[in-house]
């Protein structure tokens, strides 16, 4: 007795239509198991590749070249690059390294050049905190930014305007704002000449 014989017996029962019918939906199921990562995984790549660029309606900060500002819009400034002294703040250095602006809490901080992310997450006193080797012994430094707020991590590829995280008032910080800093071989530069040079000068 030929399969397509046996098929028709069975299907002239009950049990026989019951017995197909369940495993029809067997294959079914194990059909759409095996698909179902198939399908997920443009939406993960798709999520991966969109959260290092701005999302839609989030301003991009003032460039020149391959160089640009780490905040978009405007700000207000803090300290200043060099002997700054902060009133009623004991942990405060008085030998500033860095240049402080902010534009409240959870501003978006930007890349100001490209290179490698060496540092994304507690950083020394500068809290929440992303550092980025720019080649050449140059490294930039973004601190105090909110806990949680990273939305890039150590070895990533980032170029100027790169999100990198939400202003905040995490480790030795006085208030909301961005610590910008500027290293060259490990020795703290200032800021505003340097920045000046790429044509994106700080206010």
């Amino acid at each position: 007795m030929g399969a397509p014989v046996i098929t028709a017996a069975a299907l002239n029962s009950r049990t026989g239509r019951k017995i197909l019918t369940g495993a029809l939906l067997i294959v079914a199921l194990v059909g759409a198991l095996l698909l179902t990562p198939l399908v997920a995984i443009p939406f993960a790549l798709a999520g991966s590749v969109t959260a290092s660029v701005p999302t839609k309606g989030e301003a991009a900060p003032a460039a020149s070249g391959e160089w640009g500002l780490p905040l978009a819009g405007g700000y207000s400034k803090g300290r200043g690059f060099g002997y700054n002294p902060v009133q009623g703040c004991g942990y405060c250095s008085t030998n500033h390294q860095g240049y402080d602006m902010a534009q409240g809490c959870g501003a978006t901080i930007y890349a100001a050049g490209p290179g490698r992310v060496i540092t994304a997450g507690s950083w020394q006193g500068y809290g929440n905190a992303v550092r980025i080797d720019h080649g050449d012994e140059l490294v930039t430094l973004y601190g105090h930014m909110q806990w949680g707020s990273l939305r890039v991590s150590a070895g990533e590829q980032v170029a100027a305007g790169t999100p990198l995280g939400a202003e905040g008032n995490t480790g030795k910080s006085f208030g909301c704002h961005l610590h910008f800093e500027v290293q060259k071989s490990g020795t703290p530069v200032d800021p505003e000449p340097f920045m000046a040079g790429f044509g994106v000068p700080l206010k």
